[in-house]
């Protein structure tokens, strides 16, 4: 069951009343998870750049979109190589500033997924 988001500010995101104060990962399945992104960091040197190996990690099979919340004010992109990873799975991609973002998730229908930037 997808889980609806209350609200989202620096640093922090609420869902179901829980507030977690780093980024999230939501999957298919309603289950939520901190989001792995050293597998960005090591590569980029900075959280703001998915790369490859994240984006390995944050797709699920079958999932038709993936929702980004890019950070407060939209920091963060997809590298190339993750874009086109999404894009040979056949999962659209939105990246969007997290408090858009959020209400995006809360209308979505099917198979979505989403990765949550709660700083910048």
């Amino acid at each position: 069951m997808k889980p609806k988001i209350n609200s989202t500010s620096f640093g922090s995101i609420t869902i179901k009343s829980k507030t977690y104060e780093h980024d999230i990962i939501i999957h298919k399945d309603g289950l939520i998870e901190k989001r792995r992104k050293k597998l960005s960091k090591k590569i980029y040197g900075t959280s703001h750049k998915i790369s490859l190996a994240e984006a390995k990690y944050i797709y699920d099979k079958g999932a038709g979109e993936l929702i980004i919340g890019t950070g407060q004010t939209g920091y963060v992109e997809l590298s190339r190589k993750a874009e086109k990873f999404f894009e040979e799975k056949d999962c659209k991609t939105k990246l969007i500033p997290t408090p858009k973002a959020i209400k995006l998730w809360n209308r979505s229908k099917g198979k979505v997924i989403a990765m949550f930037h709660v700083t910048c």
